[in-house]
């Protein structure tokens, strides 16, 4: 539902003009929360780091490194996530991604880059689980005069999770996001994200069963472009996060670096 009031609220606001002649975004694939459709050009790569800060003090991060192989149409990238601030500073579930072009946005159709992550049971047992898993995600992106529409279908399984003294489960989680970038400036866009997660977990009655998480995100980017192919972006965002009646607000903050690993490309 949330996806689709905000694809309304874009057709019902774009100019005519504006999806005829659409401007070129000079920010391209560094969303927050909703994954983006666009793979690594050739002979370049990405470094990403995110880090989200609650009231309470607790924090979470990542770092991300993306890269083309060789090209644009496969891709290659790990994250690594990381928490602190309530407890010790720990590394979480590293994930190791790979991602096809499947298609290249054109007139009257979107881009679509559907990824395949694997979960490493890395994490801390007190705090992160520790379990192997899968992820699965597909990412649609559509420029729309000076707007660009993205959106999302996932779903996160994890193998083997504890349940009472003795069973196990493997839990699964399907989610859908969905958002908006305006191009206000070619260096600065507004962003409005939204992310519903079903989240399947253990229960303190020890069993299963769904919470939705629901993230709103307004936030903004910018950056600069340098000589040689190199982009830097940073970018705020203050997302607000409901699960069974209780919010939860929180600041983020986000840089990106792309540079080149070739001479000539």
């Amino acid at each position: 539902m949330i996806q689709r009031l905000l694809m309304a609220a874009v057709l019902i606001g774009a100019p005519a003009d504006g999806l005829a002649q659409e401007r070129k975004f000079e920010i391209i694939d560094n969303s927050f929360f909703v994954e983006e459709a666009f793979n690594q050009d050739k002979g370049i790569f990405q470094n990403i780091f995110i880090w989200t800060r609650d009231k309470g003090g607790a924090w979470d991060g990542s770092f991300t490194q993306e890269w083309p192989v060789p090209a644009l149409t496969h891709q290659l990238s790990y994250t690594i996530p990381f928490s602190g601030g309530e407890s010790s500073t720990h590394i979480g579930s590293v994930l190791l991604n790979y991602r096809y072009q499947a298609l290249e946005e054109r007139a009257g159709r979107p881009a679509f880059a559907p990824r395949i992550s694997v979960i490493l049971p890395t994490g801390r047992a007190l705090d992160d689980g520790n379990h192997p898993g899968l992820q699965g995600m597909l990412p649609f992106s559509k420029q729309l005069g000076e707007v660009y529409l993205h959106g999302n279908a996932g779903l996160t399984w994890i193998h083997g999770v504890q349940v009472g003294p003795t069973g196990h489960a493997n839990l699964t989680s399907p989610q859908l996001a969905g958002s908006v970038v305006w191009n206000t400036k070619p260096m600065l866009n507004l962003l409005f994200e939204s992310v519903v997660v079903f989240e399947d977990a253990v229960r303190p009655t020890q069993d299963t069963g769904r919470n939705r998480v629901v993230t709103l995100s307004p936030g903004l980017r910018g950056g600069w472009n340098l000589s040689g192919d190199r982009q830097i972006i940073v970018g705020a965002a203050v997302p607000v996060t409901v699960t069974g009646g209780e919010k939860a607000v929180a600041f983020l903050t986000y840089f990106s670096y792309e540079l080149p690993f070739t001479a000539n490309r």
